[in-house]
């Protein structure tokens, strides 16, 4: 992944998931060979396409850019944008791909008139210096729950060690089969560690009452641009609003360091209830789109968006350890 960084540093608009730290991430948990496109006419990119290859044996080898990423743009110009997914195209012919996945592709005019294959509701809150405006521009519900968290006794921690990620992995796995799914495996999160938070790429942002942490959140920053990646609480505090002071407070922390922008991830068009979470913090919405190009086919093809199903009922009622035991073994052929 020599020179992938320098590559991508040309547009403002990369986030975290562009990086060769969060290939990295992939590459080191789920054995993911990473492989990077770009175009232009000089020795200069004007565009860069980040993919991973999974190979799986039970759901055969593609490319995804990215596995695990909740959208990737292609950065650069439309023009070139298309070249480099065309190569992309030629290279998965090569490999023998089922399809090629673009998690996020509006500049590019090779996707203009492609059906996405599933879509996403995408979040990002502007950020500026004065915290008094961004705390004027948050929902009245959101203020009031702000305050009352402030009210109630707990402490906010910003970290970057492995026993703070120890912790947020615990109540990870508790969040994961409330809302039934597994947990990824431990390993992910001691590769985001190593990868990024060690690195200064990140940090883990907890709310402890006493000495018992209630709610903590996973950011990770490149550039101008944070990152709210994973978020969770034990819900028998929930009266405390502790998930809405871990958020203001990194809001906070990331506007005084001069971020520009906090990216809140992706939401299914169906859960309205965390589509209102993430705007009552001012945040503008807008489309996330991922087009699947299927390479025996020839075609753009549909999915259904996966976020619920028969399987959630399943996974509420598994016990935790069981519950990792599926998720270490099923999220490198789910990718």
């Amino acid at each position: 992944m020599e020179g992938w960084n320098t590559r991508i540093a040309f547009d403002r608009e990369h986030n975290i998931f562009h990086t060769a730290e969060w290939a990295g991430v992939l590459a080191d948990t789920y054995g993911f060979a990473p492989i990077c496109f770009t175009a232009g006419r000089g020795d200069e990119p004007e565009a860069v396409f980040p993919v991973m290859e999974v190979a799986s044996r039970l759901t055969g080898r593609r490319g995804v850019s990215l596995p695990f990423t909740d959208h990737c743009e292609p950065l650069g110009s439309s023009e070139a944008v298309s070249a480099a997914m065309r190569d992309a195209l030629e290279f998965g012919r090569t490999r023998g791909w089922r399809y090629l996945e673009c998690r996020g592709g509006g500049r590019a005019d090779f996707l203009k008139n492609a059906a996405p294959s599933v879509s996403f509701h995408g979040h990002a809150l502007d950020l500026e210096r004065d915290t008094d405006r961004l705390f004027a521009r948050l929902d009245g519900s959101v203020r009031r729950a702000i305050r009352k968290a402030e009210k109630s006794g707990l402490t906010i921690e910003f970290s970057t060690s492995l026993s703070a990620v120890h912790n947020y992995y615990q109540l990870h796995c508790i969040t994961r089969r409330h809302h039934g799914l597994p947990p990824q495996p431990f390993r992910f999160f001691e590769a985001i560690h190593r990868r990024l938070v060690d690195r200064g790429l990140g940090a883990v942002v907890s709310a402890r009452l006493g000495d018992q942490v209630v709610a903590a959140a996973v950011f990770l920053k490149a550039g101008a641009r944070a990152t709210y990646k994973f978020g969770a609480s034990d819900r028998r505090f929930q009266e405390t609003r502790a998930n809405n002071l871990v958020m203001w407070e990194a809001i906070r922390r990331f506007a005084s360091e001069g971020a520009a922008v906090l990216d809140f991830g992706r939401t299914s068009l169906d859960n309205e209830g965390l589509r209102r979470f993430k705007r009552g913090w001012g945040a503008r919405e807008f489309r996330i789109n991922y087009y699947r190009y299927d390479l025996r086919r020839n075609a753009f093809v549909t999915e259904p968006d996966r976020a619920s199903g028969w399987h959630t009922r399943v996974f509420r009622l598994l016990p935790i350890p069981l519950a990792r035991t599926i998720g270490t073994l099923l999220y490198k052929h789910a990718a």
